[in-house]
């Protein structure tokens, strides 16, 4: 079974995903696979928008996105969440470094460290100096990290990923994928849980 999280760390949704998602494969059996994606690239490519921007002349609306967001979290027991003061951050810098830990092998100890600088600690992770000491903070090399960020073929990966995810209907994030079925939200992790136990139960 392919079970894939399309993902960028500028998304507080991504942020409250990555936190539920360990819970879903402890009750099924199922990894994920993280795949960074630029959600910059993907609202150009796509005429999306951010829901500030999108929603942000409904009267209501915003509203009813955050009481969502407060259950949400209420029901997974996030309490450690804080809304960036630095946002929007832009990410370029760390998806790119993503893309490098993922070529190297070590994405997920790099992807909780971003995860709780950007959405637990409230920092500038665009800031390269802040970035850096951040990941030396949670014990990785940030210097080195940060210097595959620069590299040609992680920068031409990242590319691609975002290109893909495009061809394969991705508009915004969180995104997943169950084999080639696609949900899109963080509320849709329930179906995403169905999903997969009923390809389980197929096979």
């Amino acid at each position: 079974m392919t079970l894939e999280f399309l993902f960028d760390f500028g998304s507080p949704n991504a942020y409250m995903a990555h936190k539920v998602i360990p819970e879903i494969e402890k009750r099924t059996g199922q990894k994920f696979t993280y795949m960074p994606v630029l959600l910059g690239g993907i609202f150009k490519s796509t005429n999306n928008k951010p829901p500030m921007v999108a929603f942000g002349g409904i009267k209501g609306k915003m509203e009813y996105e955050m009481l969502e967001s407060q259950r949400f979290m209420a029901r997974h027991k996030l309490t450690k969440f804080k809304f960036n003061p630095h946002f929007p951050v832009n990410t370029l810098l760390v998806m790119r470094a993503a893309v490098g830990a993922t070529i190297d092998g070590g994405l997920m100890p790099y992807v909780d460290a971003v995860m709780r600088a950007m959405w637990e600690d409230g920092k500038k992770m665009d800031d390269p100096e802040i970035a850096r000491a951040a990941l030396d903070e949670a014990g990785l090399d940030g210097a080195r990290v940060l210097a595959r960020a620069q590299d040609a073929d992680v920068k031409q990966k990242l590319m691609d990923l975002t290109a893909n995810a495009v061809e394969r209907g991705v508009f915004g994030i969180p995104t997943f994928f169950v084999g080639k079925e696609i949900y899109f939200g963080k509320n849709t992790l329930r179906d995403v849980e169905d999903e997969i136990m009923r390809v389980k139960s197929a096979a």
